[in-house]
């Protein structure tokens, strides 16, 4: 099938050139192309007004604000984590020589159990490592006192969760820190990056330490940091699409209500509903297929959907458990996470993004509706 009639899981947010080219004029006017310039400067402002956050601090990518935080937080031994959700949450702990401890995953919501997190708790357990799964909030709350109760960090993997808010507050307050990805499939993205978002100056510098090589000043090392730093194109590149970014989203609501109106009485196909008091993003829509009912594996919907050109995305599957570097762990065993593995064996992620059409909108259902 001719690749310009394929329908994708997403597409970028991308600014208008004629906006984008005086920015760039003005970069190669200062040429201060990288290091903390200005429009790194400025979309770190601008992202924690945005976001209502108190700090935040830019990357090059989403894994490496991940890897930033363990080593900010110097978490060592076993984490808490979910075996639902992109590999680079639990590499971000072997990176760190960490253990990741997976747990099961709430059938509602596909984030971690809370109810299973106390029994994974060990001696050598430092911290846990939740992810808010499409964009779905954690229960922070309980997930808070948990880490009180055993003396444990928090560091919530919200790359699905740019701009969610609950009761007017951003998840992204919650926990000791917690992580964006600006990938370009994200709902806001700067091409490739990221953000790590934390309550104090003080963490904040450590963090900025972190991610240039550890400089404190011109012949002052006070860590072993790495390269993570975002360069000025691409924090131009952001700010533009911090402009827009509200109009995208309403835009993904509005395909989210057109799958939820006619998928809601198709048998054996299910989905998730928007979540009371929460500010949602629509990064994602899953649906969930239950074979017996809809007389289609998941599988055979999906490949059914591909061969007509619309890319739906099997988000998460196979679990991280199963990946060849994770499953000997104990925690991986596929009998401790039931729920995580029907889910992952279930899901189809239709494509949801700002310029779907309502004529592309059909097609995907016609594919759906037997």
């Amino acid at each position: 099938m001719d690749i310009q009639k394929q329908i994708t899981v997403t597409a970028p947010l991308l600014p208008s050139l004629d906006d984008f080219l005086p920015y760039l004029q003005d970069i190669w006017e200062r040429k201060w192309i990288t290091n903390n310039g200005y429009y790194h400067q400025e979309l770190e402002k601008a992202l924690c007004e945005y976001l209502k956050v108190p700090y935040i601090s830019l990357f090059t990518n989403g894994t490496l604000p991940l890897i930033c935080a363990l080593q900010a937080l110097r978490i060592t031994g076993e984490v808490i984590t979910t075996p639902y959700s992109f590999v680079a949450t639990t590499h971000s702990l072997w990176w760190n020589g960490i253990k990741p401890v997976f747990v099961d995953i709430d059938s509602d919501t596909c984030n971690i159990d809370v109810d299973k997190i106390e029994s994974a708790i060990t001696p050598k357990t430092t911290a846990i490592m939740p992810v808010h799964v499409y964009g779905k909030p954690c229960d922070v709350k309980r997930i808070q006192e948990i880490a009180d109760k055993y003396g444990l960090k928090v560091i919530y993997d919200a790359a699905h969760a740019f701009g969610v808010e609950v009761d007017g507050r951003s998840v992204l307050e919650v926990g000791d820190m917690s992580t964006l990805s600006f990938h370009a499939t994200k709902v806001f993205n700067t091409v490739e990056g990221g953000a790590l978002v934390c309550c104090d100056e003080k963490t904040k510098q450590r963090i900025d330490y972190l991610k240039n090589f550890g400089f404190a000043g011109e012949t002052t090392i006070v860590a072993p940091g790495i390269n993570g730093k975002m360069d000025e194109v691409r924090s131009a590149y952001g700010l533009l699409n911090l402009k827009q970014v509200d109009k995208a989203i309403e835009a993904r609501r509005k395909v989210a209500v057109c799958y939820r109106e006619v998928l809601r009485d198709v048998p054996g196909i299910s989905f998730m509903e928007d979540m009371p008091g929460v500010r949602h993003n629509y990064s994602y829509f899953p649906v969930f297929v239950n074979a017996e009912k809809y007389g289609m594996t998941r599988d055979e919907l999906y490949f059914k959907m591909k061969e007509h050109g619309v890319l739906g995305r099997r988000y998460f599957y196979p679990l991280i458990s199963e990946f060849s570097t994770y499953r000997g762990l104990e925690s991986a065993r596929l009998e401790n996470l039931s729920v995580a593995c029907k889910i992952a064996d279930s899901v189809i992620c239709l494509p949801i993004h700002h310029e779907l059409g309502v004529e592309e909108i059909d097609r995907i259902l016609s594919l759906i509706v037997l």
